[in-house]
């Protein structure tokens, strides 16, 4: 989110199945970090120890990708 852009998401709701499409609607907005994000802006969090999160973040996507890679 953040710096990323204004993200919209639109849910279709079919057969007037409405907890199919809450459902549709959290999965969406936790694959984007919605709910995480809001945890951590909760509360203050000192520029050290945003920095730190944020290169453990990176160093976690980084291992992701790599054993992904390794499985192709």
């Amino acid at each position: 989110m953040g710096k990323r852009g204004d993200s919209s998401v639109e849910i279709h709701v079919v057969d007037n199945n409405v907890e199919k499409a809450i459902r549709v609607l959290k999965r969406k907005l936790q694959q984007e970090g919605l709910f995480r994000e809001m945890k951590q802006r909760k509360f203050y969090e000192k520029p050290s120890v945003k920095r730190k999160r944020k290169e453990k973040e990176a160093q976690r996507r980084l291992r992701k990708k790599m054993r992904l890679m390794r499985r192709d």
